[in-house]
């Protein structure tokens, strides 16, 4: 059974980091590029960062450069996301997703599947 599960979320003050996990289990995370996704209430699922299966290029929105970084641990079939000096608008449920690299270059969540339940950050102080 393919399956990612997302953990790491939680509640955190302005300028604070957290890191998020994306584990797959059914299938190797290399295989697939594997996305980060996170949809705030009331706004659509955007895109926030990706890594490529090809040759694990990485790819960020504006709004998280040089604050996130995306990595994956093969050994482990995992898929990290970390964040640093969060905002309050980062607050949101957080995603992970496979899916192509076209996709990944794009951001593009219609080219993501196998989609995880989600992790919740919250920026607060």
């Amino acid at each position: 059974q393919v399956q990612l599960v997302e953990s790491g979320g939680g509640l955190v003050q302005p300028g604070g980091s957290l890191r998020l996990s994306c584990a797959a289990s059914g299938f190797t995370l290399d295989s697939y590029a594997i996305g980060w996704f996170r949809q705030a209430p009331g706004k659509e699922r955007e895109g926030v960062s990706c890594i490529s299966s090809s040759d694990g290029s990485t790819y960020y929105a504006d709004s998280v450069k040089g604050r996130f970084a995306i990595s994956r641990d093969n050994a482990k079939n995992t898929v990290y996301l970390q964040m640093n000096s969060l905002k309050a608008e980062d607050t949101a449920v957080y995603y992970c997703a496979a899916g192509s690299d076209y996709g990944c270059i794009h951001l593009g969540r219609t080219f993501f599947g196998a989609w995880g339940q989600g992790t919740q950050v919250t920026v607060s102080s």
